[in-house]
């Protein structure tokens, strides 16, 4: 029962600070939470929890479900070019931190040093979990952006932003669940054991997306000088 009720503790801090990240620097916050939100994300995923009814799971998935409501919330008032930016922003902070981190592990320890054996333990991922992890995150990240805009096509009203974002990121991150699971641990556990790890881990993230779509909505209404002034000016352009 603690782990439940921390968890709820948790994902509203995670929640807020994703706000309050938006709210203090506007887009370039947006950016910035992509790029910390990618490592973090894989640091957490190495810590397994059980939760009630003996539900084993890792975590990550609160890190990952605010990857995609940044994209949708970028795609939503900037536009899919940004949105897209901020996806190959993200691959190369991931990408960019386990190259590092695995030529940090190769240098020899001193003999009193405390650090090597924890790091190995958080960042010694084999290559095979290294490439599950970038590559759902690229495709899938990839395919929200692009489903979030067709969706937009058919429900295009500020009142269906729960539409558009849940639609597109509920797919998605299924995608996501699906492409990681396949290539980190086809073959390591017996077929019934990955299904219960594909699906607990994918409910998850169900779960979240919806708990995430009012968070999405306040981010939303938050407008910032610089951006008023900047649409001011295209709009005084144009009239000329």
């Amino acid at each position: 029962m603690f782990n439940l009720l921390w968890g709820i503790l948790f994902v509203v801090v995670n929640f807020a600070f994703f706000l309050l990240c938006y709210r203090l620097f506007g887009k370039k916050g947006l950016y910035a939470w992509v790029g910390v939100a990618t490592v973090i994300a894989n640091i957490q995923v190495a810590k397994t929890i059980e939760m009630p009814l003996g539900i084993v799971m890792t975590l990550g998935n609160t890190m990952y479900v605010t990857l995609y409501m940044t994209s949708d919330l970028l795609n939503e008032k900037y536009g899919r070019s940004e949105a897209r930016n901020a996806v190959w922003f993200g691959f190369f902070t991931l990408l960019m931190t386990t190259v590092i981190m695995q030529m940090v592990l190769k240098f020899e320890p001193q003999e009193t040093d405390i650090a090597q054996s924890s790091l190995e333990t958080i960042f010694g991922m084999m290559p095979r979990l290294a490439l599950a992890s970038l590559t759902a995150y690229f495709i899938s990240q990839f395919l929200d952006v692009r489903l979030y805009s067709w969706i937009r096509q058919y429900f295009s009203s500020s009142r269906q932003l729960w539409i558009r974002s849940n639609g597109s990121t509920m797919i998605s991150s299924f995608v996501d669940t699906l492409i990681f699971c396949l290539i980190a641990f086809a073959g390591f556990y017996d077929l019934k054991v990955w299904t219960e790890i594909l699906l607990t881990t994918y409910l998850s993230k169900f779960l979240l997306t919806a708990a995430g779509t009012p968070i999405l909505y306040i981010a939303r209404s938050f407008r910032f000088a610089e951006e008023t002034e900047a649409r001011r000016d295209t709009e005084a352009r144009i009239d000329l």
